[in-house]
């Protein structure tokens, strides 16, 4: 983020007022859905409730911009600093991640009324307080962190209802296999290297991970098209691509062995048919549709199989930018379409953005003259640079006006829950 002295103006006040007041209800628009008992269940440790992104969401505004800038701020209840608190160990230590679900205190009823004092006070804040830039800029930041766990939100609850033998749906969803087109034929598209800029500067948003711009050595490559299928990995699977070592890495290897793994996160067989659950509840499996919730270990293996490789983030962020289409974000499959699935590629829509988030073979690494903040707000991502790899592009349960191609999401090479696929790339002869 860029941070410019002075006060931001009228016009500039009340556009992050209004965006904040949509960023806001949107959370809870997502959290319609979901009953009270849905929103207290925590799957596993690396997932949170429903109720718990509610609430951390709002600590963030309370924490960072009224405590220490609305004059006369007085803490909701102190207590919560510490049970929403994610990973800021500067500010006290956190309530454990893997106990979240525990929280049955404060209810729900607290934590909507929490958000509803939140908000009251944020409006404060943004009509009444002399807004710096400085201020601005953290408005802009939790706004975005927010965004971040409107996705967390749903990826959580769907790692939670998948685990209940009846299956429950989301919402309703699914799509008609008798209608829907195949996949466009998988082209392989040449990209032209050199040096390239790589990152994001500016007045516009973006995390510090993604500074600061840079030139990158890149070679010649070719990209494919469009995300790898249900039905090109199903091809995998039944070539005995997970009785296969050679094909893996060792610690993937030994993952699958460990958890007698033999296909993706959700993937079902009943009655020789497959199936996978979705936010949509269980429905059968589309061939023509984009593989995902696979881990960095199988995209990685299914690119060994098939004779190629994984992208490196610059890579695809070079031919991201190389191919982008004017219409691009506009015709993406992303949160506004509400299909909460990654959807067929069309012709022409070569899926950069939106649809799945998409593994790139980059350990998640801090970018040349890279510098975290001095304040607590420095714990947002520097500290997880170690043992990640990078993903790009988004997925379908991303906000529209939160993703760029300078994104660098980042997740651990065993994780599957999020909404994760495949894109191969490969040499240039």
């Amino acid at each position: 983020m860029t941070i410019l002295a002075g006060e931001v103006d009228t016009e500039v006040r009340a556009e992050l007022l209004a965006r904040y007041r949509r960023i806001r209800g949107e959370t809870e628009q997502l959290s319609d859905p979901l009953s009270a008992e849905d929103m207290q269940l925590q799957s596993m440790s690396d997932a949170s409730p429903t109720k718990w992104h509610l609430a951390h969401t709002s600590w963030f505004f309370e924490t960072f911009l009224l405590r220490p800038h609305l004059p006369g701020y007085r803490p909701f209840d102190p207590d919560f600093h510490q049970l929403f608190n994610s990973y800021y160990n500067s500010l006290g230590t956190p309530f454990s991640r893997p106990q979240r679900g525990l929280l049955s205190r404060p209810d729900l009823e607290a934590v909507f009324a929490y958000r509803r004092r939140i908000d009251s006070c944020m409006e404060q804040l943004l009509t009444q307080v002399p807004l710096i830039s400085s201020l601005d800029a953290l408005v802009t930041l939790g706004l975005n962190h927010e965004q971040q766990h409107q996705e967390l939100l749903l990826t959580d609850i769907k790692h939670a209802f998948s685990i209940n033998p009846v299956l429950p749906a989301y919402a309703d969803g699914g799509v008609d296999e008798d209608t829907e087109d195949g996949a466009p034929p998988l082209v392989w598209l040449p990209i032209n290297g050199g040096l390239h800029r790589i990152g994001s500067e500016g007045d516009h948003f973006y995390f510090d991970n993604e500074s600061p711009i840079h030139q990158q050595l890149v070679g010649d490559f070719a990209v494919a098209s469009r995300l790898v299928t249900n039905a090109e990995y199903l091809e995998f699977i039944e070539d005995g691509g997970y009785r296969e070592p050679r094909l893996w890495l060792s610690d993937g290897w030994a993952l699958i062995q460990r958890e007698q793994r033999t296909c993706p996160h959700y993937w079902q067989q009943r009655e020789g048919r497959w199936y996978q659950f979705t936010l949509g509840g269980l429905q059968p499996l589309l061939g023509h549709e984009p593989v995902c919730h696979v881990s960095f270990y199988e995209a990685d293996a299914f690119a060994t199989w098939a004779g190629r490789r994984l992208p490196t983030e610059f890579e695809w962020e070079v031919a991201a930018c190389q191919l982008r289409r004017p219409d691009q974000l506009a015709g993406a499959n992303l949160l506004e379409k509400r299909s909460f699935r990654p959807l067929t590629a069309t012709s022409g829509q070569n899926q950069f953005l939106g649809d799945l988030w998409e593994w790139t073979s980059s350990a998640y690494l801090p970018y040349p003259g890279f510098r975290p903040s001095a304040d607590a707000v420095g714990e947002y991502n520097g500290k997880f640079m170690c043992n990640q790899k990078v993903l790009r592009g988004g997925s379908c349960v991303t906000p529209a006006d939160h993703i760029r191609m300078s994104y660098r999401n980042f997740f651990y090479p065993h994780q599957s829950w999020q909404f994760t696929g495949i894109r191969l790339a490969g040499d240039v002869q």
